[in-house]
């Protein structure tokens, strides 16, 4: 038999190789469920630690199999056990670097090893225990040295952790360095649970914490502690858990149909009969391995959506109850949503049937006379925890009885691992021979820290940052209505401090995120003395902070206290189904933090009217009218005829949703948009994922206290501003670049380096004026493209954030194409100019070709339906810092978007197209020493009569090499007609097509590096 990714067995002639892709991790979650259900326990986090990362997963009474998992970058479509992993192992590599402490993501792997394991590795987070005393050498195989018969090399990890606590030169000794990375190390760990539970609606702390992996035992209890967590279960086997599991899993066989029918009574016939048929065929599938019908235990699962959104739920269905299907459905939203839609439509996406073979290998673990009594060491030990030596008890795991009790600090030497229990901890030996250690003194919550930068602190405030605004993004994504946000991806979330200025962003849109911080200056700015708690603006004037209409961005000022300020007045509607419609009736159960300063109990309190911080979302709506559907009009030359014009626009009044004043400004317009109630959903998906971040940031300070969240708001700018000024370094004292475009428009850039002030001048003089095109970008544009290039010069994992900007100093000139004023049209600036920016920047500064130069801006539509997107090519080629030069990668998105490509399946669901290809165009990419990835073609059916236009570039001259590389390809646009003939747009073009016609879209491609 062998193991599935899905977390059952199947025999040997049965297995695929795309059922392997996680199926050793797979075995550690049966074998993590089974174990903490013998425990008594129902609930449960699992956490595997190993040499190079840490797998994480989700309990609570079903297994959770996701059908469309990530591994490795490629999206696979099979019944996979929900599994997050994180890059922080005994192996991962430490590091201290402009001023700041980091635990991997790499890794020193088996050989070298940890420095410790005698063959010159680097400093790992192994070697960081070693320095505490919580892996003793004496406990510890002697497997090392070049005759395989020595210890663990204590010396040379203290000497290395010696020689950086004075290269750090702060005055903390090496056990505090050690113990530093020890802390981001579990920061990381603890990121990875929250993104599996806390993200999802989940309390963690109502959880068990089942702790296996080499490692794990280790870190169980600060892991925990971080969490809020005060139960963890080191099993016998812990060590070889995923092992165990495999030995304790069923044969199992699973069957999946699509369905799209209304979860309604009407629609039992068909699900009964389908349900029927997959049965049938599970059935089948286990019979052929000599399971009997009677042994087993089949079940259907219902994929549940609502109608006109794409994020469908499972469903258990073993009760053929459609009332009780509902209502389950309803829970589940509601407990990863925050909310319910009352009279929606309820779709089931799909169904499924699991069978299990229940004459099973479940293993019965018996019980054992307790003796209830304290342990006694076998000695004792110093060990390094929270800032002082301490002296920990030794205890051999064999020697321990059911009923023994071990108080923390203590080491429990197993044999394939070490288990330390921390101070305020105690272990208890269950009566299943079981480790289940508990919290027993409470966990001071208030971090007593001081608000000068430290390199430990810096580190864990940059995850925590980052944090807030990755869980806005997700809140952003589930909410949202439209295939634009929820699919493609197009959109950001940002965090920032009290004067706008940008602390940190999730890895969403490049061109959004070093422009966003424009848009929540412009809002101070124009409202101050008039922002009241309960209040958010939205925002997307390209003249005043904002860089295209299509992108709104709404913004939520954080109070330093919120109370409750009264019911919510305003009805919240519901988002509308396919095509814009909203049911008779239909309105949305909102939470209370769906809207800010909105409590269900209402009533109104004083407030302080502080301002701490903001936070910002910005999606792209797929139409905010103009003159083409999909507002990307390729011919515009004022910005009214691109569309409705947010200036400054509060959208909630002290609590109060504004929809029928927000309804007004989007249809009250010459080029009204075409589905306002769609733009209202995803405003209120915004409005939501701010919420999200504004109740994160209240966790935070009410964790570290007010003075240090600010302190490290700030330290974090000047960590990244060091950062960048260390690039200066390394970069010519003048360089520039001429970048001439379709338009017949050049942008020129100068970038000059004052060695003496660590600073650089990015001076865009000379760069052509303003023309009666949409190619004019808004000084936030050309400015988000500087910050992402410097900050993609740095080579390092830092944030992007506002300090990146402090050593560089923008020089645009009034009136040219990158500082437009009212009433020049800019959306392609924002789309296009964008990456002619920073192909220019790039190569001024000698280190990538041209990429494809353009997004490829496709939109189709009419009444009903507005589509966009966006086509990629393939990455230059170019060389890093060192010199080191790399090729490019074939079907990629580069520089200033990385949105994602609509799914065909979702495309032609949502709308009548047909996808009829999708290729890589292999051997187009720019030749060289190093060569450009490929381009891409893409052709798309219309079912129904659409208006279509193209926004693109590149379309009459290559992207270039650099260094002697080969230029690219030119680009083009065709339309396929009905009676055959094939016409080539221009760059920037719109058409009509009648149903069964085609248009067809060969992106441009990137320049190579070298002389071949």
């Amino acid at each position: 038999m062998f193991m599935m990714s899905s977390g059952g067995l199947t025999a040997a002639d049965m297995f695929q190789g795309k059922d392997a892709l996680l199926s050793g991790p797979a075995g550690g979650v049966v074998g993590m469920v089974e174990t903490a259900k013998l425990a008594g326990f129902g609930k449960v986090i699992g956490f595997d630690m190993g040499g190079t990362s840490t797998d994480v997963a989700h309990y609570d009474g079903d297994y959770e199999r996701a059908f469309d998992t990530e591994v490795a970058g490629v999206r696979i479509r099979a019944p996979m056990m929900r599994i997050h992993t994180v890059a922080a192992g005994g192996g991962s590599i430490l590091h201290y670097e402009a001023g700041r402490f980091r635990a991997g993501p790499d890794s020193a792997g088996a050989n070298p090893g940890p420095a410790a394991y005698r063959r010159r590795g680097p400093l790992a987070l192994t070697d960081a225990n070693v320095m505490l005393g919580k892996l003793q050498p004496d406990f510890f195989p002697a497997i090392f040295g070049r005759s395989q018969n020595e210890p663990l090399d204590v010396q040379t990890v203290r000497e290395k952790f010696t020689a950086l606590a004075a290269e750090i030169g702060d005055g903390r000794t090496p056990e505090a360095v050690a113990e530093g990375f020890v802390t981001i190390a579990v920061e990381n760990m603890a990121n990875a649970i929250k993104k599996i539970s806390v993200q999802r609606g989940y309390d963690v702390t109502e959880y068990l914490l089942n702790c296996f992996g080499g490692a794990g035992g280790q870190h169980a209890c600060l892991v925990a502690d971080a969490l809020g967590m005060e139960a963890v279960l080191i099993h016998p086997f812990s060590g070889l858990l995923s092992a165990y599991g495999i030995g304790l899993s069923s044969v199992f066989a699973s069957r999946q149909q699509a369905l799209l029918k209304p979860l309604t009574e009407d629609s039992r016939i068909v699900m009964d009969d389908l349900i029927a048929t997959l049965r049938k065929a599970v059935i089948e599938e286990l019979a052929a391995q000599n399971i009997a019908e009677g042994a087993v235990a089949a079940k259907p699962v219902l994929q549940v959506r609502y109608d006109g959104t794409d994020t469908a739920l499972p469903v258990n269905f073993a009760h053929g109850s459609i009332a009780r299907a509902r209502q389950d459905f309803e829970i589940a939203h509601k407990a990863q949503f925050g909310f319910v839609y009352e009279n929606k439509p309820m779709i089931v996406e799909s169904v499924g049937v699991e069978g299990t073979d229940t004459g099973g290998t479940a293993r019965d673990e018996n019980d054992s006379i307790l003796d209830d009594a304290a342990a006694s060491p076998s000695g004792t030990r110093q060990i390094f925890a929270e800032g002082t030596w301490r002296y920990a008890g030794i205890f051999r795991r064999e020697a321990l009885r059911p009923g023994h009790k071990v108080a923390g600090p203590a080491l429990i030497i197993e044999p394939n691992q070490t288990i330390v229990v921390e101070q305020g901890w105690r272990a208890e030996i269950t009566a299943k021979n079981h480790v289940l250690l508990r919290r027993i003194e409470k966990k001071r919550r208030q971090a007593a820290l001081g608000t000068e930068a430290d390199p430990v602190m810096l580190e864990v405030f940059n995850n925590l940052f980052m944090s807030i605004a990755e869980q806005m993004g997700v809140t952003l994504q589930n909410t949202a209505y439209s295939v634009n946000i929820k699919e493609r991806l197009d959109f950001s979330c940002a965090v920032f401090d009290r004067t706008g200025a940008l602390v940190a962003n999730a890895p969403h849109m490049p061109v959004h995120l070093g422009s966003m911080d424009r848009s929540v200056e412009t809002i101070i700015r124009l409202n101050s003395g008039d922002i009241h708690p309960g209040d958010v603006f939205a925002l997307n004037a390209p003249y005043n902070g904002g860089t295209h209409l299509p992108d709104i961005t709404v913004v939520t000022p954080v109070f330093e206290e919120e109370r409750p300020i009264s019911p919510l007045v305003g009805e919240m509607s519901a988002k509308p189904t396919e095509g814009g419609a909203v049911p008779p009736g239909s309105h949305s159960v909102t939470p209370p933090s769906a809207l800010p300063g909105i409590s269900a109990t209402g009533g109104e309190i004083g407030q302080s009217s502080k301002i701490l911080f903001w936070v910002a979302s910005r999606g792209h709506h797929a139409d905010i009218g103009g003159t083409a559907p999909g507002s990307m009009t390729p011919l515009a030359t004022t910005v009214d005829e691109e569309g409705v014009l947010f200036d400054n626009f509060r959208i909630v009044d002290r609590g109060r949703f504004r929809e029928k004043e927000l309804l007004t400004l989007l249809t009250d317009h010459r080029y009204p948009a075409r589905n306002p109630h769609q733009n209202i959903a995803d405003l209120k998906a915004q409005i939501a994922a701010n919420e999200k971040g504004v109740a994160e940031l209240r966790k935070m300070v009410a964790h570290f206290g007010l003075d240090v969240v600010e302190a490290y708001m700030g330290h974090v700018q000047d960590n990244a501003a060091e950062s960048v000024r260390r690039v200066l370094e390394r970069l010519p004292d003048a360089a520039e670049y001429a970048y001439p475009t379709d338009t017949g428009q050049v942008i020129k850039v100068k970038i000059t380096v004052d060695r003496q002030k660590r600073e650089a001048t990015v001076d865009f003089t000379g760069t052509s004026p303003v023309m009666k095109n949409n190619f004019n970008a808004p000084e936030p544009v050309a400015r988000a493209a500087v910050l992402y290039v410097f900050r993609l010069m740095v080579e390092d994992m830092i944030p992007m954030n506002a300090g990146c900007l402090r050593p560089i100093n923008i020089i645009i000139p009034d009136g040219c194409m990158l500082k437009p004023a009212y009433p020049a049209a800019v959306v392609a600036g924002n789309v296009e100019t964008s990456q002619h920016v920073t192909n220019a920047l790039l190569g001024a500064m000698g280190a990538m070709a041209n990429a494809q130069g353009t997004m490829n801006n496709l939109t189709f539509g009419n009444k009903q339906y507005q589509y966009y997107e966006t086509i990629c090519s393939g990455s230059p080629a170019g060389h890093m810092n060192s010199g080191r030069g790399f090729a490019g990668t074939s079907g990629v998105h580069t520089h200033m978007t990385n949105s994602r490509l609509t799914d065909p399946e979702v495309l032609e669901l949502r709308f009548p197209v047909l996808l009829e290809d999708f290729h890589i165009r292999e051997g187009s990419g720019g030749k060289g020493k190093w060569s450009a990835g490929d381009g891409t073609r893409r052709t798309i059916r219309f079912l129904e009569k659409m208006e279509c236009a193209i926004l693109s570039s590149h379309r009459n001259r290559p992207p270039q090499g650099l260094d002697g590389g080969g230029d690219g390809e030119a680009g083009s646009t065709k339309a396929r007609r009905k009676n055959g003939l094939v016409e080539t747009l221009k760059a920037c073009d719109q058409t009509v097509l009648d149903a069964g016609e085609a248009i067809i879209v060969s992106t441009p491609t990137p320049g190579g590096f070298g002389k071949a």
